[in-house]
């Protein structure tokens, strides 16, 4: 009798297939639930896609939203150490550069140094001309670069050689009897002192 009946209801369902009527009810054809499920499906992917490209979006474009930290300033030594100076003194302080998602810590020679009116001033050793390290020649009185000649006066001033200006001045401050400097990068080949970094 059960076998009967489900023949009955196989028979009755490929009847309404033929005519092209279904039984699942009134308003929910086949081809609408699978719209329905295609349009669900592909919302759906939108999502996840668009979910999984946030990290690869970010990862590219952090070092462009990110700036490069400011420089710390770098302790150079005592005041009491630099009241006497009669020639430059060479330090080497650490400079601490965050670049995107990569952090150097560097060394850099600076020269500690007086001016005119005797003031503390503190001049980078990289050559305005073509970035050589320019050391300070104790016998002549003066920095020589030794790359293309270039020479300085103690005080940093030009005195002759292919470089346009004299040699770079760093920003300085004391802090607790402590000489402070904040290292920068200077353009190369022109007269003015412009920094790049």
């Amino acid at each position: 009798m059960m076998l009967l009946s489900l023949g009955d209801g196989m028979v009755e369902d490929a009847e309404h297939s033929a005519r092209g009527t279904s039984t699942l009810g009134p308003g929910s054809s086949p081809e609408s639930r699978r719209s329905f499920l295609g349009a669900l499906l592909s919302v759906g992917g939108l999502f996840v896609g668009a979910l999984l490209s946030v990290p690869l979006i970010r990862f590219a474009l952090f070092p462009l939203l990110r700036r490069t930290t400011e420089l710390k300033e770098s302790p150079v030594g005592a005041l009491t150490e630099f009241s006497s100076l009669t020639e430059p003194v060479m330090r080497t302080i650490q400079i601490e550069l965050v670049d995107g998602w990569r952090k150097v810590i560097s060394e850099k020679a600076v020269y500690v140094t007086k001016d005119s009116q005797s003031r503390l001033r503190v001049l980078t050793s990289v050559c305005p001309h073509l970035g050589c390290t320019v050391p300070w020649n104790k016998e002549k009185g003066q920095f020589v670069c030794p790359c293309h000649g270039a020479t300085f006066a103690a005080d940093g001033t030009r005195v002759s050689g292919p470089s346009l200006r004299g040699m770079d001045t760093l920003e300085t401050s004391v802090q607790d009897g402590q000489l402070q400097v904040r290292f920068q990068y200077f353009r190369q080949l022109v007269s003015d002192k412009e920094v790049i970094g």
